[in-house]
């Protein structure tokens, strides 16, 4: 059969979801009643909505079919048999806790393995993680390779671990877990080889210590794995996810990304004394042990997104498409984190807008402007989201970052190039954009709630 160039959505739209256009002045009004914070938009009025890809993508028709199938039974429902086998199915652990999303499995194990004195490295926290490890005493580090903090950089595996830096945390730091996100968000949407994982696997050996994954994006890191790395392009996407899984001791998902459902999450593990801890306190603040804040439809989502995201079609439409977009912005000068991730294309913000201090987040001024001149929606990663420090001091974070997050099966090509079209606008009067301040924020993951004003 002969091979085309152009990589096609594996799908057809089934359903359509309208989309209000407004007017530069309506987004100015609507970006000053929500205090310059792109979270507290109001979602009807947004264009094309990249703030995130967490529970915002499309399920598909038999994910829809599940919802139909689902049971709602108090304990031992149907819905969370079939649930349990397909997480294991991939992630062969022990024990499988239901949660309503990933922050709550966080929530979950840190309030065991947390604590005053206590250090939890990771390649890179992203923002829940970070302060659920924050709010128990411990001190969340970030050990991710030179390379990962440099937005220019064509290393294929940015988001792996430095592994001299871990070795010498383990050697003098009290550390209850180590964590590794695949792929790394905060990084850029950069992934982890297994090369590494082994490395970081066997630090964990010699000093005692489990390793746990952040495996929200784990299927668009082992496509990454089958593409990049040398020896893998002949697996299938479940083994490489399997070999992953089998150098942990445990997991945090929300399955709200890559499972491609529209809530969910759980907490996997092999320790039964840990686990039994983790299923009291999931008892105690989220629901039985067969749904765990979850209804039975949601279960079943899940289980059958978790079969579709590890099918290579979609997978290379999903990656492609991210590219497409990347590679078109880099085409029209916009600096990006090279190479391109796998669910969002950065925007690298301190580049672009030199002439704005860190501590007057150029991401924001970036991102707000995205919004005003296009009705696009994007998420600041870098001094706002990094840069405070738990006894209330501020720094630049290592990297000032604007991410546009493509949800799954969500937008078009056109409504793609569109996008290309607004940065690359915004790009051109770079120099006219200004920082902003914060007028009001909380004394913990303050880019949620905060709100700005421009200076």
């Amino acid at each position: 059969m002969t091979a085309f160039h152009t990589i096609i959505e594996p799908f057809r739209i089934h359903s359509v979801e309208p989309i209000r256009m407004t007017t530069r002045e309506e987004r100015i009004a609507a970006l000053e009643a929500a205090g310059f914070n792109l979270f507290r938009l109001k979602s009807e009025d947004v264009a094309i909505d990249l703030l995130t890809d967490s529970g915002t993508g499309a399920m598909s028709r038999d994910q829809w079919a599940g919802i139909q199938r689902g049971d709602e039974s108090y304990a031992g429902s149907p819905s969370w048999y079939r649930f349990e086998a397909a997480v294991k199915h991939l992630f062969p652990f022990k024990h499988v806790i239901p949660t309503h999303q990933g922050r709550a499995a966080e929530r979950i194990l840190f309030s065991q393995l947390g604590g005053e004195g206590k250090t939890v490295p990771n390649n890179t926290h992203f923002d829940t993680t970070r302060a659920n490890v924050e709010f128990t005493g411990a001190r969340a580090i970030d050990l991710v390779i030179a390379e990962g903090q440099d937005p220019t950089s064509e290393h294929p595996f940015k988001g792996n671990m430095d592994l001299g830096a871990l070795e010498l945390v383990l050697s003098t730091e009290h550390v209850p877990v180590v964590f590794m996100t695949v792929t790394n968000n905060a990084g850029g949407g950069q992934p982890v080889s297994l090369e590494n994982l082994r490395g970081v696997r066997a630090l964990c050996d010699r000093f005692g210590v489990p390793l746990f994954l952040d495996a929200c994006r784990f299927a668009e890191n082992a496509y990454f794995i089958k593409h990049r790395e040398p020896g893998q392009s002949e697996r299938t996407i479940t083994d490489i996810v399997r070999e992953m899984a089998s150098y942990a001791d445990g997991m945090t998902m929300s399955a709200k990304k890559d499972p491609m459902a529209n809530i969910g999450g759980w907490l996997a593990l092999n320790d039964d004394r840990l686990a039994e801890r983790c299923k009291t306190m999931l008892i105690l603040t989220g629901g039985f042990t067969t749904y765990g804040g979850l209804a039975g439809r949601d279960l079943e989502a899940i289980a059958q997104g978790l079969e579709e995201v590890v099918q290579e079609e979609y997978l290379r439409y999903r990656i492609c498409s991210t590219a497409y977009l990347g590679d078109a912005l880099a085409d029209v000068g916009v600096p990006i984190v090279r190479p391109i991730g796998g669910h969002a294309v950065f925007l690298d913000a301190r580049q672009l807008l030199p002439h704005i201090d860190p501590l007057e987040y150029p991401g924001q001024a970036l991102a707000v402007a995205l919004y005003r001149e296009g009705g696009i929606r994007s998420c600041e990663i870098g001094t706002i989201m990094f840069g405070r420090r738990p006894d209330g001091t501020e720094v630049p974070a290592a990297m000032d970052l604007v991410r546009l997050a493509i949800p799954r099966r969500t937008y078009t090509q056109s409504q793609l190039d569109y996008v290309v079209e607004v940065v690359g606008h915004v790009a051109e009067h770079a120099d006219e954009l200004r920082g902003y301040a914060i007028t009001q924020e909380p004394p913990q993951l303050r880019h949620f709630t905060a709100t700005f004003a421009e200076l």
